[in-house]
């Protein structure tokens, strides 16, 4: 007889099946009771390691063994011809049939349960070994004690994250539920976590309790809790004690590690400065002129405190690279500050990747300013090594995606961006950072969705609702374009290039006594910044004050305003089209090369970043005084670079018109200014009377459907032009 045969006519098959099924019925009937009856996670798994060690037994006592209406008797004592025997058999049958109709019902009653009780259950692919910390809640009933509540919270955040293998959901996106009136299980499944740490701290006299408690999303069982009483005397040393005894309580009962870890703290012990650092963070968060200010003036009262924080201290040159995006800082200056602060950090924390990689931008964008075309690449392949090696940390990543945009690389920004956001779901800034990618990507329904996403976890961010006005702009919506640029003038109302923005629209489509109410703003908040200088320029010719607009121009020349938003830029380019007009192109050209030497030197190997971008507006003067050869030799030296710089000019229909232009080929030119300039919104082409005046344009405009197409563009600047003074009038009277 084969052994098959052998294991079938001995029933050891028939045993281990219903061993089995009958196993896996009890297990899953234990393993559900057990948390609810308050037993520890340990027994579960007790529970099914006995079934485990007992299915061989089993097995073989199902060899020697058979159980007859006589007792249990040895194999060669059994008559297996007897017909008790055969109905043994069937019974047995019956038994392991039986049993997997009760799991099949058990289950399913036990999955529909679930479903309906909560409509957010835990997705199966979540680690085991995730978790997410709540904001500690503040039961001490006084505000001021909140600090230590959310301190100890972040000290939290800040030391398990540090333990190797367990999973920690970032600070901002645990953050986004305070005060929120959500289950454990919605938590835990937005945060795709399957653990929550949650907890409260009571404050009396010098006396405080902390209770910290983990618990399992899936079914709200507590897997590890405990109270903490101390005298409230060195906070940090509390802070750092408890944090301490919870990740080593979460490593034993996650990650089965029963060492004590040694986890890494903050590096200051001084509260007062450690609560002007929390505040700042939290100041920071908008990005909006308003809160880093505030939160400058925050991390140098805690530097000022402790000269030593070194958190402080890189969160202060980080803070520095977002106030030069927001127009707060001069970039040299800010850079030269960065660089100071960051040699600071990395003499005691060589390693620290945010401020190697804030130092690294600043020395970068530096060089770049400069002239070195170089810079930004071997940045972005520093920053590439950074983010690899610490992959949790967002600032390096986003100064990543500046590098990437820097060098024309958008489409390497969305990875970065959403990786990011596969750690921090809930991170406003992650959201805004992956909306402006889109936007250099012309992506602009996706943009839509990402900054609207934003602002829905951070209200105040003036610079998400100033993009989404450029959206709205796109699309032909100008009034949805000033509502935006309100809202963000309402959520951040001491950045004057706000209301500068605003006024230079609004002169542009000849609205100047509005434009003026929003250009006084800018003067009082600062008359001599940047965009007062280009206020002023635009003012002069939206009224037709040649001497005003000329005397404006040079006044930004001589005075070496910065490039911002094209303000230098355009203060030549205007110079050089009034020249042309009133034939003194030799003249003013001189004038400002002597301004500014070099300025017009397109083959120079070195060149400030200011000069090379304006370079471009020079050919409206050039043609006019060089031979045709020279004017060719300029423009490719110039398109050679835009390409070396991974820069393609014709994707810009202005651009791509103006080289046809240049280059002689009227038909092509004509062919684009009607398939790709006019067939742009108006409002994205302020300037377009300047450049279609210019001589060369002639035989242009001379054609009869380019003149359809101006008189089209003239009709839609009228009715953008009634439709905002409309809304400014209804919100004037709503007032």
């Amino acid at each position: 007889m084969s052994l098959i045969a052998e294991l079938r006519r001995r029933n050891v098959f028939r045993v281990a099946a219903a061993y089995l099924l009958g196993g896996w019925l009890l297990t899953e009937v234990l393993t559900t009771i057990l948390p609810t009856l308050g037993a520890p996670e340990w027994a579960a798994r007790a529970v099914i390691l006995i079934f485990a060690f007992g299915f061989i037994p089993a097995v073989v006592l199902a060899w020697f063994f058979e159980i007859t209406p006589d007792g249990i008797k040895r194999d060669h004592e059994v008559d297996f011809e007897d017909p008790e025997k055969h109905r043994q058999v069937r019974k047995l049958d019956q038994l392991t049939i039986a049993t997997a109709v009760v799991l099949i019902i058990f289950v399913g009653l036990f999955s529909a349960r679930y479903t309906a009780d909560d409509p957010t259950p835990i997705d199966l692919g979540v680690s085991a070994t995730s978790v997410a910390v709540l904001p500690f809640d503040n039961m001490s009933g006084d505000k001021d004690n909140e600090y230590f509540s959310d301190g100890l919270t972040e000290t939290l955040l800040h030391m398990l994250a540090q333990i190797p293998d367990l999973k920690v959901a970032a600070r901002t996106s645990s953050f986004a539920f305070k005060g929120q009136n959500k289950s454990i299980q919605e938590i835990a499944s937005e945060l795709e976590v399957a653990h929550i740490l949650e907890g409260s701290v009571q404050h009396a006299g010098d006396q405080i309790r902390i209770t910290a408690q983990l618990i399992r999303a899936s079914d709200g069982f507590h897997v590890w809790s405990k109270n903490f009483d101390r005298e409230f005397t060195d906070v940090f040393a509390i802070q750092d004690e408890i944090a301490m005894q919870v990740g080593n309580a979460l490593s034993a009962s996650l990650l089965g590690i029963e060492t004590q870890t040694q986890l890494a703290g903050v590096s200051t012990e001084d509260l007062d400065a450690y609560e002007l650092y929390l505040q700042a963070r939290k100041e920071r968060a908008t990005f909006s002129y308003g809160g880093l200010q505030a939160a400058e003036d925050l991390l140098k009262g805690a530097l000022l405190i402790d000269p030593d924080f070194i958190e402080a201290k890189s969160e202060l040159a980080n803070s520095y690279i977002h106030q030069v995006e927001t127009g707060l800082m001069d970039p040299q200056a800010a850079n030269a500050e960065i660089i100071a602060i960051t040699d600071q950090v990395l003499a005691v924390h060589p390693d620290d990747p945010v401020a190697r990689a804030t130092s690294l931008f600043a020395k970068a964008t530096s060089l770049a300013a400069r002239g070195d075309d170089a810079a930004m690449t071997d940045l972005a392949a520093e920053l590439e090594e950074i983010v690899a090696l610490s992959p949790k940390v967002h600032e390096p990543r986003i100064l990543l995606v500046r590098a990437y945009e820097q060098t024309q690389q958008f489409e390497k920004c969305l990875p970065v961006l959403k990786d990011a956001l596969s750690q921090d779901k809930l991170n406003p800034t992650l959201h805004y950072e992956l909306g402006t990618a889109y936007i250099r990507m012309e992506r602009w329904d996706e943009a839509k969705i990402a900054l609207e996403r934003s602002l829905e976890l951070e209200p105040k961010q003036p610079n998400a609702y100033i993009y989404l006005g450029a959206i709205a702009m796109q699309a032909g919506d100008y009034v949805t374009m000033v509502k935006q640029q309100m809202n963000a003038m309402s959520v951040d109302p001491e950045d004057h290039e706000l209301p500068g923005m605003l006024s230079l629209f609004l002169y542009r489509i000849g609205l100047v006594e509005i434009a003026d109410d929003f250009r006084n703003r800018v003067l009082t908040l600062a008359p001599t910044s940047t965009v007062a200088y280009q206020l002023d320029l635009a003012r002069a010719k939206t009224i037709g004050d040649i001497d005003g607009s000329v005397e404006a121009a040079r006044r930004a020349i001589e005075d070496d305003i910065d490039d911002r938003r094209f303000s230098f830029g355009g203060a030549v380019q205007h110079l050089v089209r009034t020249a042309v007009r009133t034939h003194r192109v030799e003249e003013e050209m001189a004038w400002i090369d002597e301004q500014q030497p070099g300025i017009f030197d397109v083959d120079a190997t070195v060149i400030q970043q200011k000069y090379r971008n304006i370079q471009g507006a020079a050919f409206d003067g050039w043609v006019e005084i060089l031979p045709q050869e020279e004017v060719l030799r300029r423009l490719d030296v110039l398109l050679a670079y835009a390409a070396s710089a991974g820069v393609e000019p014709k994707d810009k229909p202005a651009t791509h018109l103006g080289i046809l232009v240049l280059r002689g080929e009227t038909q092509a030119a004509i062919k684009v200014a009607l398939e790709e300039y006019f067939t742009q919104t108006v409002a994205l082409n302020p300037d377009w009377r300047d450049m279609l005046l210019l001589p060369r344009y002639a035989e242009i405009v001379a054609d009869p459907r380019v003149q359809e197409a101006m008189r089209r563009w003239e009709d839609e600047e009228a009715a953008l032009r009634a439709s905002v003074e409309s809304y400014f009038a209804d919100l004037h009277a709503a007032t």
